[in-house]
């Protein structure tokens, strides 16, 4: 490898993909308020996909110019930073991590019976520049869920609720809330990884 990894990013989640698939890095959290980014896209009327880019490419940022800042100036080559985000949509309404057990049971009303599409994006940041963003998504038809299953879930689960948009995780106790699914299951985590790795490779940042 010829260059530092750093994944801008705390989800444990995403974490264990790329420990998964064998790559080196090192991991760092961005510091960026996304509502306040959101806010104008919004107002543009942006779709839940370049929402998701914005951000991806903004937490990437903030993540290269706090290891320059560390690192000083032209020391070293800089590292490849991996940013990534995710939005949840629902027609015209996109959703974010519910902030309160009540939330998340309104959440998980709104998407009962519905198609959701989750939108995963990631960007490289390197040198000050994006060298690249892509976007994938996933459709998931949650089943219709009466108040009674919706309580006792949330109360199995917990403040887990909490920490995905939609009020949900896949990859645990979720698995029930759905009837359908059409997409990658790496995008509905978080981390389309496989086009990552693929650009990875043509960037010559990993083994190809």
């Amino acid at each position: 490898m010829t260059h530092q990894l750093v994944l801008a990013s705390a989800s444990p989640f995403r974490r264990m993909l790329l420990e998964n698939a064998g790559i080196a890095f090192r991991w760092q959290a961005a510091e960026i308020d996304e509502r306040a980014l959101e806010e104008p896209l919004a107002a543009e009327g942006a779709s839940p996909e370049k929402v998701a880019t914005v951000l991806a490419e903004a937490k990437a940022e903030s993540v290269a110019a706090a290891l320059r800042e560390a690192q000083g100036a032209g020391e070293g080559i800089a590292p490849v930073v991996i940013g990534s985000d995710q939005t949840l949509s629902l027609g015209d309404r996109v959703f974010h991590k519910p902030a309160s057990m009540a939330e998340a049971r309104d959440h998980l009303r709104a998407l009962s019976g519905a198609t959701h599409q989750l939108n995963s994006a990631i960007a490289l940041h390197q040198d000050g520049r994006t060298l690249w963003s892509h976007v994938s998504t996933a459709r998931l038809t949650m089943r219709r869920l009466d108040d009674g299953f919706i309580a006792r879930h949330l109360a199995r689960v917990g403040e887990k609720a909490l920490t995905s948009v939609g009020a949900y995780q896949l990859e645990g106790e979720g698995v029930q809330l759905f009837e359908a699914i059409d997409g990658d299951y790496f995008t509905i985590l978080g981390l389309p990884i496989l086009p990552l790795l693929g650009e990875l490779r043509r960037l010559r940042v990993i083994d190809a």
